[in-house]
């Protein structure tokens, strides 16, 4: 290992590493650590974005460490240290172009139109045929546009064995066709794990295409569902089974694409399930199975991933970790701009907020569970400008009145600006840049490094939402220039100024 020690610059501050972090940025101000060899729950880099335009970038995961007055990183791997780009911009985009390009495809413009839903909350592990037809059919009757529609865990005969169960689902084309008459895009939920007393596991395990230890043994891995085998994707034969059974279900089905959940690195040293040394069929770096794992999802029109490691500029959607139905921002609802600053800043430019007003299992089905409105409505108004939004729990069912209007006003605002988002996403495939943007990132070096809790879609539009509970004003931080408010205020910047934000209003405005 090598110790390598930046000191820091007055007045600078960084972004990057793991995006369920960015709650905590920028670092640089306070004492921090963190090691990216140790990384098994979101969206990571090994990149590090200074606002003076300094970054750092390592081909491998390094441990980092921020106190008073440096930077000190502990890596094995090439360290790149890139000075002279001047702003935060100026270092992303070098750092673009140089480690992780845009591809020059975005995902399909319906993502960034309409929302998603997902079925998770609404069925958990029991969907079926009849269920998801009168799902789509609610969203339709209730007024909501259709959208990308996520089938989730459990439609399938076993995992690994990726068919519809014929039981809940008797016609699954003819089901998809249906759907797609309504103006839904399906995705399918998928995982890299197989049942161990399965067909296919026992198909998978004489081809040689499970994880497996030096022994011979397979690798049986604790996940939330129980204890699985794995599908080996960094054994190319391993990835091609894989993505097999994916084109299998475009081909028959019509499916759009998928929801790829799990994907953790394998990490002896976090977990006791990984209990021996692993018998990779060529050499692997940290980190490098989950980001082999995440090249599953590149060439279809819809990936949705939750882990991934490097990958920037690829046409993948991005969701947060699951967040929980609660305001604070280390797992709530304060956390989702944040977090969505620091994924733009590493190159995921297709990101999802998580479903509105979270989605933790154990959380939102717990008998505990007590349902906050005013939490679901605020989470709906902080969504609605995302690149990506997600419902999960049927808004119609848990609202009523003017909440319900409220939340169907905010779902319209994202019709209304759904071409801006949509070029947005198409310019980021061309040239890299986050559709979601920290206001230190469009107006250098002015003071907005610290802003938290506003963020810029494109260069033009300033999004100012409520993100904690019982408030109904807030103040508004002002780049320089001439803003336009939802509300036909005209506010001349710079400025801070304090509005009115009532629970049926969202703030934004556009620079005029």
């Amino acid at each position: 290992m090598t110790i390598t020690v930046l000191p820091n610059q007055p007045g600078e501050f960084w972004w990057g590493g793991v995006i369920n972090e960015g709650y905590m940025m920028p670092f640089g101000g306070r004492p921090h650590e963190r090691d990216l060899r140790q990384t098994d729950d979101n969206q990571a880099s090994p990149l590090l974005l200074s606002n003076l335009g300094r970054y750092i970038w390592c081909d491998g995961p390094f441990a980092f460490s921020f106190d008073d007055s440096s930077l000190t990183i502990d890596h094995s791997g090439q360290l790149s240290i890139e000075e002279g780009h001047e702003t935060l911009q100026g270092a992303y985009l070098h750092a673009c172009k140089l480690h992780f390009p845009p591809s020059g495809t975005a995902p399909d413009k319906l993502a960034f139109t309409a929302p998603q839903y997902c079925t998770w909350i609404e069925m958990f592990y029991e969907p079926s045929q009849e269920k998801l037809l009168a799902y789509a059919g609610a969203i339709i009757n209730s007024g909501l546009p259709p959208g990308v529609l996520i089938l989730d865990d459990n439609w399938m005969n076993d995992y690994g064995t990726w068919d519809f169960d014929r039981h809940r689902f008797p016609d699954p084309a003819g089901m998809i066709l249906s759907l797609h008459e309504m103006g839904f895009k399906i995705m399918l939920w998928v995982c890299p794990y197989v049942s161990p007393d399965s067909i296919t596991f026992r198909r998978l395990r004489g081809l040689g295409l499970l994880m497996q230890y030096t022994d011979g043994s397979p690798i049986l891995r604790r996940w939330w569902n129980g204890y699985s085998a794995i599908v080996d994707y960094t054994n190319p034969e391993g990835a091609a089974w894989f993505r097999q059974q994916l084109d299998r279900l475009v081909h028959d089905y019509g499916v759009d694409g998928f929801k790829l959940d799990a994907g953790e690195p394998l990490l002896p040293e976090l977990t006791d399930d990984i209990a021996g040394e692993i018998a990779w069929t060529r050499p692997v770096l940290p980190m490098e199975d989950c980001e082999a794992y995440a090249r599953l999802g590149i060439g279809y029109p819809l990936s949705e991933l939750r882990m991934c490691w490097k990958l920037g500029g690829q046409p993948l959607l991005q969701r947060q970790r699951d967040k929980t139905h609660k305001w604070e921002a280390a797992t709530g609802l304060a956390g989702l701009i944040p977090d969505a600053i620091a994924q733009g800043l590493m190159g995921y430019a297709f990101n999802c907020p998580d479903m509105v007003g979270g989605g933790m299992d154990g959380d939102i089905n717990s008998p505990d569970f007590h349902f906050d409105s005013e939490l679901f409505i605020r989470s709906v108004q902080c969504s609605a400008l995302f690149p990506v939004m997600q419902f999960s729990m049927a808004p119609w069912r848990v609202l009523a009145g003017e909440e319900w209007t409220w939340c169907m006003n905010a779902v319209q605002l994202r019709t209304e600006l759904g071409p801006l988002l949509s070029g947005l996403a198409s310019e980021a495939a061309e040239n890299g840049l986050p559709i979601l943007r920290h206001l230190e990132f469009v107006f250098p070096q002015q003071g907005f490094h610290d802003v938290q809790d506003q963020f810029m879609v494109g260069g033009s539009v300033l999004v100012a939402p409520v993100v904690n509970k019982g408030q109904t004003a807030r103040v508004i931080r002002f780049p320089a220039g001439r803003w336009q408010g939802d509300d036909g205020s005209i506010v001349e910047g710079p400025a801070a100024v304090e509005v009115s934000a009532p629970l049926s209003r969202l703030p934004w405005y556009r620079q005029i």
